[in-house]
């Protein structure tokens, strides 16, 4: 709780028992009774009437803070003083809980403001203490253990955990050593790490994190705008109607008296106070997006949020969203040779090369290699390579490459990149490599499905067999594959045209080549982990690890925020309503005004907050 909730805590408490105590206990003397009503008052209404008169003076006469001021100072004119403290105190919970609730919503997304680095230890002459934007690209920092990574950059010294919590919503530290990448933002555990520094500041992760959180409630839902459209013409109105209830009745009423007239009036400013709709529909959105963050998937603006809601159509790249985006070696079918033979040739004749193929290759091999037995390595472009390994010839590439040297070789009909592999100009065998599917992306498309998700369409710009498998097993139900950038966009803009008109269409991709069609759709969701800065740029949603399932629960909070709004869009204006009537109609005392206004309030607050109750939505 900060402090200026503490002291309006502390003021509510003073009234409140000057209030109880003055009407429980009751002194027998008017005068004494009303001064202690009026101290009461001023405790608790000095910030309230201290607004209405600035904001009077600024033209923005019609708000809360007008309609508790003329409701409660129009209560004393006609001696209800009790009315009167009653209802200014109760406007005051009502706004200690929305401070509540927004100090509450702002914890949810307190970790992510927290990333902002304070300082750099940049190593020149000496290591010297400088702000994180007086850090040059290719300089290299210090990071001690406890200390936040101030910009991104590749490990070039140490070893250590980093806690990435703020960042990807995962409790699980990430090991991190020499030449691996490191994100600003992070927390560094236990080791001594040496950074050399990728990018400036203002275009590190933690900068673009920073930048989305502090914008998001700059992009408002059609629900929130509706409310505030709302607000301004219906305050004023009722304003007019309250005036008219005062003043027209007690002169075409036989018997009928000003003073009685004039309290129902004031119960209707009571009750006509928007509040409960003005404070819980942005509060509601707000929750969304901070329990959407605490999952570790960043909505640029309760705009977005809202459209979630509406997804019935989900579009997804292939490599990096639902596969691994890296190569690994699959089947190995040797002719001749041993697998561990085959695998130690084709090592040796890729030894050289830096090509994906290559590097899974040795990877898969995992032993050192001796240079002194490959020689005389020649590439051959879009074919593979010619090797001397240990005084073998070596040819290692594709169907051309074989052809090309008249070997006869066994088509290989697997699945995925297949390596053709020939020794001494006789075929010994093949090696497939395989993009793997990422154990998220099964549990994604169940999500999708469970979520009620109509169509899930793949894109992909990988061959049609790999595409064919990737989406069976995954159990897509369409997909296109051999795509280029623009053709994605093509596929794209033909699934908009068919959706439903109120539908949304989601892509979710994490390549640079998927910018365009992040924009082009709905919803652009890109995957922040592996994701490129043109693809998050381009995004309205930022998945901060590398799981598309985070996707599925955002929609999940999404749509349970939307049930919230519309909850409380309802029970708000309902109670509302009934109440005005009852007390136009003399049929409603101004603390049944009370209930409607900061009753409402409390309820739809309460309401709001329990968006951030994460356990029920994972």
């Amino acid at each position: 709780m900060n402090k200026n909730m503490q002291k309006s805590l502390i003021k509510i408490i003073i009234a409140l028992i000057l209030f109880v105590i003055t009407s429980v206990i009751n002194f027998n003397n008017h005068l004494i009774n009303n001064i202690i009503f009026i101290i009461s008052y001023i405790i608790v209404g000095y910030s309230v009437i201290l607004k209405a008169v600035k904001n009077i003076l600024r033209g923005k006469v019609f708000d809360e803070n007008f309609l508790m001021t003329i409701a409660t100072i129009g209560a004393f004119c006609i001696s209800e003083f009790p009315e009167a403290v009653a209802v200014m105190l109760f406007y005051q919970v009502g706004e200690w809980f929305q401070s509540y609730a927004v100090d509450k919503s702002r914890k949810s997304i307190a970790s992510l403001m927290d990333i902002r680095p304070d300082y750099a230890n940049v190593c020149r002459e000496e290591i010297i203490k400088v702000s994180p934007e007086e850090v040059d690209v290719d300089e290299v920092i210090l990071i001690r253990p406890g200390e936040k990574i101030p910009l991104d950059g590749i490990v070039t010294k140490g070893t250590s955990t980093l806690n990435t919590l703020a960042l990807t919503g995962e409790a699980i530290p990430k090991r991190v050593k020499e030449g691996d990448e490191v994100l600003s933002g992070s927390i560094n555990n236990d080791g001594i790490l040496k950074v050399k520094v990728t990018k400036v500041f203002t275009e590190s992760t933690v900068s673009k994190i920073l930048d989305l959180v502090e914008n998001a409630s700059s992009r408002r839902s059609k629900s929130e705008n509706f409310i505030s459209k709302f607000a301004k013409y219906y305050t004023p109105i009722v304003v007019v109607i309250a005036i008219m209830l005062a003043i027209i009745p007690p002169l075409l009423i036989e018997n009928a008296t000003f003073s009685d007239w004039l309290y129902r009036a004031l119960s209707f400013l009571v009750v006509s106070c928007p509040c409960a709709l003005v404070i819980s529909i942005p509060l509601s959105f707000f929750g969304g997006i901070g329990a959407a963050s605490k999952i570790g998937a960043l909505v640029k603006g309760s705009n977005y949020l809202e459209a979630l809601s509406q997804t019935e159509t989900i579009v997804c790249d292939k490599t990096g969203t639902l596969t691994e985006g890296v190569f690994k070696v699959g089947k190995i079918e040797a002719i001749g040779y041993s697998e561990a033979e085959l695998l130690r040739y084709a090592a040796y004749a890729e030894n050289h090369s830096n090509h994906p193929i290559s590097i899974s290759i040795k990877e898969a091999y995992n032993k050192k290699i001796d240079e002194k037995l490959v020689t005389n390595t020649k590439e051959i472009s879009g074919k593979g390579l010619i090797s001397q390994v240990n005084k073998h010839t070596v040819l290692i590439g594709n169907e051309k490459l074989m052809n090309e040297y008249k070997i006869t070789f066994t088509k290989n009909q697997g699945i995925g990149t297949i390596i053709y592999i020939a020794i001494d100009n006789k075929f010994a065998g093949t090696i497939t490599i395989a993009d793997e599917i990422k154990k998220d992306a099964y549990k994604a498309i169940n999500l999708f499905k469970e979520n009620g998700i109509k169509k899930i369409v793949m894109l992909t710009g990988d061959k049609e067999n790999i595409s064919k498998e990737v989406a069976d097993k995954l159990g897509i139900d369409e997909y296109h594959a051999e795509l280029l950038p623009q053709d994605k966009v093509t596929e794209t803009e033909k699934l908009m045209r068919k959706k439903a008109p109120n539908s949304k269409l989601v892509f979710i991709g994490d390549g640079i080549n998927d910018a365009p069609v992040l924009a082009l759709s709905d919803i652009g969701v890109a995957m922040g982990g592996l994701g490129s800065d043109a693809a998050i740029e381009a995004a309205d949603v930022v998945i901060m690890t590398d799981e598309p399932s985070k996707l599925a629960t955002a929609i999940k909070i999404s749509r349970k925020t939307m049930k919230i709004v519309k909850q409380n869009i309802i029970f708000a204006i309902s109670v509302k309503i009934i109440v005005l009537m009852l007390s136009a109609f003399g049929l409603a005392t101004m603390w049944a005004a009370v209930f409607a206004d900061v009753g409402v309030s409390v309820l739809a607050i309460l309401n709001a907050l329990r968006i951030l109750r994460i356990k029920n939505i994972e």
